[in-house]
């Protein structure tokens, strides 16, 4: 059964930082893209950062530079360093897991993030 497990989120005030990590279970990990997608209300889900099974990461253009992926492929996880929040940040954050061979992908539950005084 494969499972992930978002785990880190919460509120924080603009200018604050969080960081998301994502468990995953039951898949071959190593081989697999993931990444964090998030949701806010009455919002498209949306692609926020991805890393692939080499390393490689790539960011929405509105959390450049503020936003880091990175993966440990010895504990099957994945993190993303959230840094100068803003508001705009608020929403549910999903872990994605992404298999090029034959396009399957699992979601995670996700985590609420909000940015608020």
């Amino acid at each position: 059964q494969v499972r992930l497990v978002e785990s880190g989120g919460g509120l924080v005030q603009p200018g604050g930082s969080l960081r998301l990590s994502c468990a995953a279970s039951g898949i071959n990990f190593s081989v697999y893209a993931m990444g964090w997608y998030r949701q806010a209300p009455e919002k498209q889900r949306e692609l926020v950062a991805t890393v692939t099974m080499d390393g490689r990461t790539n960011y929405a253009d509105s959390v450049k530079g503020r936003f880091t992926i990175s993966r440990d492929n010895a504990k099957n996880t994945i993190h993303l360093q959230m840094n100068s929040l803003i508001p705009e940040d608020t929403a549910v954050y999903y872990c994605n897991a992404l298999y090029y061979g034959n396009l399957n992908q699992y979601w995670g539950k996700g985590t609420l993030v909000t940015v608020s005084l």
